[in-house]
Protein backbone atom coordinates (compact mmCIF):
# COMPACT_ATOMS: atom_id res chain seq x y z
CA UNK A 1 0.00 0.00 0.00
CA UNK A 2 1.61 3.33 -0.93
CA UNK A 3 2.39 5.82 1.61
CA UNK A 4 0.61 8.91 1.23
CA UNK A 5 3.00 11.87 1.67
CA UNK A 6 2.29 15.50 1.67
CA UNK A 7 3.05 18.35 -0.56
CA UNK A 8 6.26 20.39 -0.31
CA UNK A 9 4.92 23.12 1.36
CA UNK A 10 4.14 21.01 4.36
CA UNK A 11 8.29 21.28 5.26
CA UNK A 12 8.63 24.89 4.20
CA UNK A 13 5.64 26.31 6.87
CA UNK A 14 8.02 28.07 10.03
CA UNK A 15 6.24 25.77 12.58
CA UNK A 16 8.42 22.68 9.91
CA UNK A 17 11.49 24.99 9.80
CA UNK A 18 12.22 25.73 13.26
CA UNK A 19 11.84 21.99 13.91
CA UNK A 20 14.44 21.38 10.84
CA UNK A 21 16.35 23.96 12.63
CA UNK A 22 16.38 21.98 15.77
CA UNK A 23 17.27 18.76 13.57
CA UNK A 24 20.50 20.22 12.37
CA UNK A 25 21.38 22.55 15.68
CA UNK A 26 21.02 19.24 17.73
CA UNK A 27 23.10 17.01 15.46
CA UNK A 28 25.74 19.05 14.90
CA UNK A 29 25.95 19.51 18.72
CA UNK A 30 25.87 15.31 19.92
CA UNK A 31 28.06 14.54 16.64
CA UNK A 32 30.46 16.78 17.77
CA UNK A 33 30.47 16.13 21.52
CA UNK A 34 30.63 12.52 20.77
CA UNK A 35 33.73 12.80 18.58
CA UNK A 36 35.82 15.61 21.27
CA UNK A 37 34.90 12.33 23.37
CA UNK A 38 36.93 10.03 21.86
CA UNK A 39 39.96 12.54 22.22
CA UNK A 40 39.65 12.63 26.18
CA UNK A 41 37.67 11.61 29.38
CA UNK A 42 35.51 13.50 31.62
CA UNK A 43 36.15 13.50 35.25
CA UNK A 44 33.86 11.12 36.98
CA UNK A 45 31.75 13.72 38.93
CA UNK A 46 30.56 15.10 35.73
CA UNK A 47 29.53 11.74 33.97
CA UNK A 48 26.27 12.22 35.20
CA UNK A 49 26.07 16.00 33.33
CA UNK A 50 27.51 14.25 30.52
CA UNK A 51 24.99 11.56 30.01
CA UNK A 52 22.29 14.07 30.63
CA UNK A 53 23.29 16.22 27.90
CA UNK A 54 23.58 13.50 25.30
CA UNK A 55 20.39 11.88 25.85
CA UNK A 56 19.03 15.52 25.76
CA UNK A 57 20.27 16.27 22.69
CA UNK A 58 19.53 12.93 21.21
CA UNK A 59 16.23 11.69 22.09
CA UNK A 60 14.57 15.26 21.16
CA UNK A 61 16.58 14.72 17.64
CA UNK A 62 14.66 11.32 16.77
CA UNK A 63 11.33 12.62 18.52
CA UNK A 64 11.58 16.10 16.44
CA UNK A 65 12.19 13.85 13.04
CA UNK A 66 9.21 11.46 13.72
CA UNK A 67 7.41 14.31 14.20
CA UNK A 68 8.43 15.94 11.28
CA UNK A 69 8.05 13.12 9.23
CA UNK A 70 4.13 12.28 10.41
CA UNK A 71 3.67 15.44 9.67
CA UNK A 72 5.23 15.58 5.78
CA UNK A 73 2.83 11.86 5.37
CA UNK A 74 0.40 13.23 6.90
CA UNK A 75 -0.02 10.17 8.99
CA UNK A 76 -1.30 11.77 12.48
CA UNK A 77 -5.08 11.79 11.74
CA UNK A 78 -4.91 7.72 12.13
CA UNK A 79 -3.64 8.45 15.62
CA UNK A 80 -4.71 7.72 18.77
CA UNK A 81 -4.08 10.64 20.83
CA UNK A 82 -4.12 14.27 20.64
CA UNK A 83 -1.69 15.42 17.91
CA UNK A 84 -1.94 18.81 19.14
CA UNK A 85 -0.87 18.09 22.72
CA UNK A 86 1.77 16.00 21.87
CA UNK A 87 3.44 18.38 19.98
CA UNK A 88 3.55 20.80 22.30
CA UNK A 89 4.54 18.61 24.76
CA UNK A 90 7.30 17.67 23.20
CA UNK A 91 8.38 21.00 21.85
CA UNK A 92 8.09 22.47 25.64
CA UNK A 93 10.16 19.68 26.88
CA UNK A 94 12.99 19.59 24.69
CA UNK A 95 13.81 23.68 25.09
CA UNK A 96 13.63 22.52 29.31
CA UNK A 97 16.02 20.07 28.56
CA UNK A 98 18.39 21.69 26.31
CA UNK A 99 18.37 24.84 28.39
CA UNK A 100 19.66 22.63 31.20
CA UNK A 101 22.32 20.57 28.35
CA UNK A 102 23.28 23.96 27.62
CA UNK A 103 23.35 25.22 30.91
CA UNK A 104 25.53 22.16 32.29
CA UNK A 105 27.91 21.46 29.13
CA UNK A 106 30.36 24.42 29.50
CA UNK A 107 31.28 22.25 33.04
CA UNK A 108 32.28 19.46 30.73
CA UNK A 109 34.67 21.90 28.41
CA UNK A 110 38.33 20.71 29.61
CA UNK A 111 39.79 24.04 31.52
CA UNK A 112 43.73 22.67 30.80
CA UNK A 113 46.17 24.49 28.91
CA UNK A 114 46.79 23.34 25.44
CA UNK A 115 43.46 21.58 24.74
CA UNK A 116 41.67 22.12 21.51
CA UNK A 117 38.41 22.97 22.71
CA UNK A 118 37.00 24.71 19.65
CA UNK A 119 34.63 21.77 19.15
CA UNK A 120 33.34 21.95 22.45
CA UNK A 121 32.49 25.86 21.87
CA UNK A 122 30.82 24.98 18.86
CA UNK A 123 28.93 22.19 20.68
CA UNK A 124 27.57 24.93 23.41
CA UNK A 125 26.59 27.23 20.88
CA UNK A 126 24.96 24.35 18.77
CA UNK A 127 22.86 23.80 21.83
CA UNK A 128 21.83 27.17 22.78
CA UNK A 129 20.42 27.37 19.08
CA UNK A 130 18.70 23.86 20.06
CA UNK A 131 16.94 25.83 22.94
CA UNK A 132 15.95 28.43 20.67
CA UNK A 133 14.60 26.46 17.97
CA UNK A 134 12.72 24.47 20.52
CA UNK A 135 11.46 27.61 22.14
CA UNK A 136 10.49 29.33 18.80
CA UNK A 137 8.05 26.11 18.05
CA UNK A 138 6.38 27.01 21.43
CA UNK A 139 5.50 30.25 20.77
CA UNK A 140 4.44 29.44 17.35
CA UNK A 141 2.20 26.77 18.59
CA UNK A 142 0.89 28.93 21.12
CA UNK A 143 0.38 32.07 18.27
CA UNK A 144 -2.21 29.75 16.46
CA UNK A 145 -5.69 29.89 17.19
CA UNK A 146 -7.35 28.35 19.99
CA UNK A 147 -9.30 25.19 17.82
CA UNK A 148 -5.52 24.64 16.57
CA UNK A 149 -3.81 24.03 19.83
CA UNK A 150 -4.74 21.75 22.85
CA UNK A 151 -4.37 22.25 26.77
CA UNK A 152 -0.87 21.49 26.74
CA UNK A 153 -0.40 24.56 25.00
CA UNK A 154 -1.71 26.70 27.69
CA UNK A 155 -0.19 28.33 30.76
CA UNK A 156 -1.06 25.43 33.21
CA UNK A 157 -0.34 23.35 30.71
CA UNK A 158 3.04 24.13 29.85
CA UNK A 159 3.41 24.21 33.54
CA UNK A 160 2.92 20.90 34.08
CA UNK A 161 5.51 20.16 31.26
CA UNK A 162 7.67 22.35 34.01
CA UNK A 163 6.89 19.96 36.86
CA UNK A 164 7.83 16.96 35.21
CA UNK A 165 11.02 18.01 34.27
CA UNK A 166 11.78 19.80 37.24
CA UNK A 167 10.54 15.78 39.06
CA UNK A 168 13.16 14.21 36.63
CA UNK A 169 16.14 16.62 37.07
CA UNK A 170 15.30 16.58 40.81
CA UNK A 171 15.32 12.84 40.98
CA UNK A 172 18.69 12.33 39.03
CA UNK A 173 20.85 14.48 40.93
CA UNK A 174 18.79 12.95 44.19
CA UNK A 175 20.86 9.84 42.95
CA UNK A 176 23.88 11.42 43.23
CA UNK A 177 24.14 12.06 46.46
CA UNK A 178 26.71 10.34 48.50
CA UNK A 179 25.39 9.94 52.07
CA UNK A 180 21.90 8.91 52.06
CA UNK A 181 20.06 9.70 54.88
CA UNK A 182 16.38 10.20 56.22
CA UNK A 183 16.63 13.40 53.70
CA UNK A 184 17.44 11.22 50.80
CA UNK A 185 14.38 8.92 52.14
CA UNK A 186 11.65 11.97 52.29
CA UNK A 187 12.99 13.91 48.77
CA UNK A 188 12.71 10.67 46.67
CA UNK A 189 9.28 10.08 48.07
CA UNK A 190 8.27 13.79 47.33
CA UNK A 191 9.81 14.28 43.73
CA UNK A 192 8.32 10.53 42.58
CA UNK A 193 4.96 11.35 43.93
CA UNK A 194 4.86 14.96 42.41
CA UNK A 195 6.52 13.52 39.16
CA UNK A 196 3.99 10.42 38.24
CA UNK A 197 1.04 12.71 39.35
CA UNK A 198 2.07 15.31 36.62
CA UNK A 199 3.18 12.97 34.11
CA UNK A 200 -0.37 11.18 34.95
CA UNK A 201 -2.05 14.36 33.64
CA UNK A 202 -0.13 14.86 30.76
CA UNK A 203 -0.83 11.51 29.60
CA UNK A 204 -4.78 12.10 30.01
CA UNK A 205 -4.70 15.18 28.03
CA UNK A 206 -2.32 13.23 25.34
CA UNK A 207 -5.01 10.68 25.17
CA UNK A 208 -7.93 13.19 25.56
CA UNK A 209 -9.39 11.31 28.80
CA UNK A 210 -10.68 13.97 30.72
CA UNK A 211 -14.41 14.01 30.30
CA UNK A 212 -13.97 10.15 31.22
CA UNK A 213 -12.48 11.04 34.60
CA UNK A 214 -15.46 9.81 37.30
CA UNK A 215 -14.21 12.60 39.44
CA UNK A 216 -14.84 16.56 38.57
CA UNK A 217 -11.19 16.91 36.58
CA UNK A 218 -10.67 20.97 37.12
CA UNK A 219 -10.97 20.07 41.03
CA UNK A 220 -8.47 17.04 40.76
CA UNK A 221 -6.01 19.23 39.23
CA UNK A 222 -6.08 21.82 41.59
CA UNK A 223 -5.70 18.58 44.52
CA UNK A 224 -2.72 17.91 42.89
CA UNK A 225 -1.81 21.31 42.46
CA UNK A 226 -2.26 22.13 46.25
CA UNK A 227 -0.39 18.74 47.17
CA UNK A 228 2.71 19.49 44.94
CA UNK A 229 3.00 22.60 46.60
CA UNK A 230 2.63 21.17 49.99
CA UNK A 231 5.37 18.33 48.98
CA UNK A 232 7.87 20.78 47.26
CA UNK A 233 7.78 22.74 50.61
CA UNK A 234 9.30 20.44 52.31
CA UNK A 235 11.74 19.14 49.78
CA UNK A 236 12.96 23.01 49.57
CA UNK A 237 13.33 23.03 53.27
CA UNK A 238 15.29 19.89 53.20
CA UNK A 239 17.57 21.12 50.49
CA UNK A 240 17.98 24.74 52.08
CA UNK A 241 18.84 22.43 55.81
CA UNK A 242 21.49 20.62 53.20
CA UNK A 243 23.01 23.51 52.00
CA UNK A 244 23.95 24.77 55.56
CA UNK A 245 26.16 21.69 55.59
CA UNK A 246 28.26 22.32 52.59
CA UNK A 247 31.07 22.62 54.07
CA UNK A 248 31.48 18.99 55.29
CA UNK A 249 31.08 17.74 51.12
CA UNK A 250 32.96 19.62 49.43
CA UNK A 251 32.49 16.99 46.44
CA UNK A 252 28.54 17.25 46.35
CA UNK A 253 28.41 21.44 46.18
CA UNK A 254 27.28 21.28 42.50
CA UNK A 255 24.21 18.29 42.87
CA UNK A 256 23.48 20.24 46.14
CA UNK A 257 22.73 23.81 45.23
CA UNK A 258 21.51 22.63 41.62
CA UNK A 259 18.55 20.72 43.25
CA UNK A 260 18.00 23.25 45.48
CA UNK A 261 17.33 25.69 42.59
CA UNK A 262 15.49 22.94 40.80
CA UNK A 263 13.35 22.57 43.88
CA UNK A 264 12.56 26.27 43.81
CA UNK A 265 11.79 26.54 40.39
CA UNK A 266 9.32 23.35 40.65
CA UNK A 267 7.94 25.06 43.58
CA UNK A 268 7.06 28.35 41.86
CA UNK A 269 5.71 26.43 39.01
CA UNK A 270 3.36 24.13 41.24
CA UNK A 271 2.16 27.62 43.04
CA UNK A 272 1.34 29.41 39.69
CA UNK A 273 -0.80 26.21 38.69
CA UNK A 274 -2.71 26.20 42.13
CA UNK A 275 -3.47 29.84 41.17
CA UNK A 276 -4.53 29.64 37.83
CA UNK A 277 -6.64 26.26 38.75
CA UNK A 278 -8.64 28.22 41.58
CA UNK A 279 -9.07 30.97 39.43
CA UNK A 280 -10.65 28.51 36.75
CA UNK A 281 -13.19 27.35 39.61
CA UNK A 282 -14.06 30.41 40.97
CA UNK A 283 -14.85 31.82 37.23
CA UNK A 284 -16.98 28.25 36.99
CA UNK A 285 -18.64 29.28 40.14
Amino acid sequence: MPVPLGEISTLTTPLSLVRIWALVSSCLTFSLVAYANQRQEQHLDLATFQKFCMFSWCFFFILTFLILAITYIQFHNLLPFSWKNLTVTVAAMAALMSLAASLAFPWLIPKEDGVDNSREVVAAVGSCLTFLAYAAEVLLIRTQHEDQRGYMASVPGLLKVLQVFGGFVALLLEGQEETKGWEFGVSTFVYSICLLVSLGTILVMLGDCASRCPLPFDRLLAGFSLLGVLLYMVSTVICFTRMLGLSSQPQSHVFIITETVIACITLLAYTVDLAFSVKLLCDRS
